[in-house]
């Protein structure tokens, strides 16, 4: 009989480490570059605590000082509790020095946990799109690092162009690296920023890196031009490399950076890595994916790997039938493990499964509710929910709505009004001193418990008017909705094919003023209708949340 070898403390904490790659995501920097994305405060900050709920270890929030969006965003950032919060911008300029850059001071003055320096490694760059010796580049690698070593917790230097560089002169790119990891980086990431390498070459290039760079303090940034981003992160990481960046659902400019949503999977469920994201995190990857997707206002891509509809769908015919004796023969993984379902087409039994795991996250009690007559209530829910899905609505981006379409079919929601009817009335024309303008006034009639009470209200839209209006009969009923500010609005058109006449879906984010934020949804082909559908939503999960009696207050 053989004895295990032993094995110190030191040892085992070295095997571990060697397992764990750690995730970087620059959506709200890369992703804003995506052709069509426009990411508002409230989007980047909503975005920021999906990621950091997901279990991401850097969440790059964006580049301070380039754009007044990213400046408000720095200036309010989400509270984060397990993700790093990274600020991203330049090594100094040539012919001034790190300490009088106002560029690099931006980065360290936001107070971030983590400062992610750019700078050339591609000497052909050096000389053409900054005009300076190419030793003049390496120091000014070496002075930002060292400079904001000293200001922030953690520093990385991304290689930008690095293996561009690499092919036409080696000794170049990884004097730059060096140079960036003796100056203190903890992180010195190998960028292939016009996505031409393909994985043979990664694998060879890194190869050569690690003999000057150890695995443990390098990173991989890829671009998708050749649709090999994946893969090639995927490689590196192989190799050896310790750190993946990339986006939420491959945003970015062109074609788009490495897709986490693909890469986090198979690190873990394919290659055996350790990241920061756990077994329960990772039944949320569909979900987070979809958030971003209707942020966006658009489709989620029904062939995406893994998340995707289409994902784990099977026709009629023998696909099914197999599947049903052993889901191995079509399908890669368990559905469940990312939180999507397998669809069969025509016998559609999924979605309980994804129903209950959001009944945990809004506190109810899944045990309980899962036999007898609650049990009853839970399929009721489920077909209820497929069916308004299948119709529109989007739930997955509305966790408020949903949470009280659960309540009212399990339990019970207090009518805290009715609204007996409503009307807005907007006005466009040339006033007194001759300029355009445009008027907007809504009418409500509601009932509080058995007070009948109208108000009649301005604002700069007919949403906004309504909203006003509801508040008038409300917030003196109801104090605790006077703080409420509708901190984003989204409209997407559902059958555009309708024209005018098309089915909308709009979605509302609310903020308390406390620091809690929840997003609601309306549907209708009027989109005022569907608008005041998802205000709605919005008073009554917050009065509902904070246990108020109907037709009266706590304050």
């Amino acid at each position: 009989m053989h004895s295990a070898p032993f094995l110190t403390q030191r040892a085992l904490k070295k095997m571990s480490e060697d397992k764990r790659v750690y995730l970087y995501d620059s959506t709200l920097r890369d992703g804003a570059q995506t052709q069509g994305v426009n990411f508002s405060v409230a989007d980047k900050t909503a975005i920021a605590l999906e990621l950091d709920r997901l279990g991401i270890d850097y969440v790059e929030g964006g580049w301070p000082g380039a754009n007044p969006t990213d400046d408000a965003f720095f200036k309010d950032p989400p509270h984060l509790h397990k993700a790093k919060f990274a600020a991203f911008g330049m090594t100094r300029r040539a012919g001034r020095s790190v300490e009088n850059d106002p560029g690099v001071t931006a980065l360290y003055d936001v107070q971030p946990d983590v400062v992610t320096m750019v700078g050339k490694s591609w000497d052909f760059q050096v000389g053409v799109a900054l005009g300076i010796e190419l030793d003049e580049n390496v120091t000014m690698i070496g002075d930002s690092v060292k400079h904001v070593k000293t200001k922030v917790g953690e520093v990385m230097y991304d290689a930008e162009h690095f293996f561009d560089g690499y092919k036409e002169n080696p000794e170049y790119a990884l004097k730059c690296c060096k140079e960036a990891y003796e100056a203190g980086a903890r992180w010195v990431v190998l960028c292939d920023t016009n996505g031409g390498t393909l994985p043979h070459e990664i694998e060879e290039i890194i190869s050569e890196v690690i003999k000057v760079v150890p695995g443990s303090h390098l990173g991989i940034h890829c671009h998708d031009d050749t649709g090999n981003a994946v893969a090639n992160s995927l490689t590196a990481v192989r190799v050896g490399v310790r750190q993946v960046q990339g986006t939420l659902n491959g945003l970015g400019e062109r074609c788009g950076n490495a897709n986490l949503i693909s890469i986090i999977p198979s690190l873990i469920l394919k290659m055996g890595y350790e990241t920061g994201i756990t077994a329960n995190d990772l039944t949320q990857l569909t979900h987070v994916s979809r958030v971003l997707d209707e942020r966006l206002n658009r489709s989620p891509n029904r062939g995406a790997a893994y998340v995707g509809d289409s994902a784990f769908a099977h026709k009629g015919g023998l696909h099914v039938s197999a599947v049903e004796k052993d889901p191995k023969c079509y399908e890669h993984i368990v559905p469940d493990l990312v939180g999507n379902r397998r669809h069969i087409v025509i016998s559609d039994q999924a979605g309980r499964s994804n129903i209950i795991a959001r009944f945990r996250e809004i506190g109810l009690d899944v045990e309980a509710l899962t036999t007898g007559e609650s049990g009853k209530k839970v399929n009721r829910l489920v077909e209820m929910v497929k069916e308004r899905e299948h119709g529109g609505y989007a739930y997955d981006g509305a966790d408020a709505s949903f949470e009280l379409l659960a309540h009212r079919v399990l339990q019970e929601v207090p009518d805290y009004f009715k609204l007996n009817s409503f009307r807005a009335i907007d006005e466009r024309r040339w006033n007194a001193k001759g300029d355009l303008i445009t008027l907007s006034e809504a009418t409500v009639k509601l009932n509080v418990g058995s007070e009948s009470y109208m108000a009649v209200a301005e604002g700069n839209g007919p949403v906004n008017a309504l909203d006003a209006a509801l508040r008038k009969v409300l917030q003196p009923v109801y104090p605790r909705l006077k703080d409420l500010t509708l901190v984003d609005y989204k409209v997407r058109i559902l059958t555009t094919g309708d024209g005018t006449a098309a089915l909308t879906r709009v979605m509302i984010e609310t903020d308390d003023g406390h620091g809690n934020r929840w997003s609601t949804v309306g549907l209708s082909t009027n989109i005022i209708d569907a608008s005041y559908e998802a205000l709605r939503d919005s008073l009554v999960y917050k009065l509902y949340r904070d246990g108020t009696p109907a037709g009266g207050s706590l304050d």
